[in-house]
């Protein structure tokens, strides 16, 4: 019988497989990398989310090269689509009392469709999406809910994601969790997701590698990117399946009787 770290290591690589990217059939994610989140006076400043910036870049500027689509997304708040991400758990997210007070737990307009300046709900200009690439507004969390997205992959026949961006904790967490539930094959780049708290990333990932998506660096994402693209070359008339293949080989169970 197979011992606990060869199940696990039997596990892995099957995820491996079943995560292999098709550049054909995958698309790259960026999730609310925006300037009500990144500028230096916003009210909900993430700071580290400057700190995968760079590996974010590469992934798009490669990604953009190589014809494989790259999908932004932004959270925006509304007053006539009151929600509770506003109230009461984002008063940042409310539109700010004439002369009051505006910062962190307080009403500053944060990312308001049509608001500029620090809480503008706009990509940051260093990720800045170009002319029709999809940029998918969201009033939720999560990014597939109420929006066209999920729509906009399968038109596509997009089944690969490769998923950047912030919070991995919330934004992020919200949409992986929506599109492996749709059976979307999700790649989550540890190098260009954070969040403010480190344990919680830590944990994040945790849950993630056990039961929801594929981790990996971005360098191991374009080399496998680079390989399958050389097979794909090498090999134009293979056909591909999306069947899974079994798990394991094992005898059928008994019927129950």
């Amino acid at each position: 019988m197979a011992t606990h770290d060869e199940l696990k290591a039997r596990k892995l690589a099957r995820i491996t497989e079943v995560h292999r990217l098709d550049p054909q059939r995958t698309a790259l994610l960026v999730i609310d990398m925006q300037r009500g989140f990144m500028d230096p006076d916003a009210s909900m400043l993430v700071p580290e989310a400057w700190d995968v910036v760079p590996a974010i870049k590469k992934m798009v500027d490669v990604c953009r090269g190589v014809k494989i689509p790259v999908i932004f997304t932004e959270f925006v708040a509304a007053p006539e689509v009151p929600s509770l991400r506003e109230d009461p758990f984002g008063p940042e997210h409310m539109v700010p009392v004439p002369g009051g007070p505006t910062g962190w737990g307080l009403r500053s307009g944060n990312c308001i469709m049509g608001t500029h300046g620090p809480e503008s709900p706009d990509t940051i200009d260093e990720l800045k999406p170009l002319p029709g690439e999809l940029v998918v507004e969201g009033f939720s969390v999560d990014k597939f809910y109420g929006t066209n997205l999920d729509l906009a992959l399968r038109g596509q026949d997009i089944r690969y994601l490769i998923m950047t961006g912030i919070m991995a904790d919330i934004c992020v967490n919200a949409t992986l969790l929506s599109a492996t539930i749709r059976e979307y094959r999700v790649t989550a780049l540890t190098d260009c997701i954070t969040t403010i708290w480190p344990n919680i990333l830590e944990a994040v990932f945790d849950i993630w590698g056990r039961k929801f998506a594929r981790l990996m660096t971005s360098d191991q994402c374009l080399a496998e990117l680079e390989e399958q693209r050389h097979t794909l070359r090498s090999e134009p008339d293979r056909p591909v399946s999306m069947a899974p293949a079994p798990y394991a080989s094992a005898p059928a169970p008994a019927p129950h009787r």
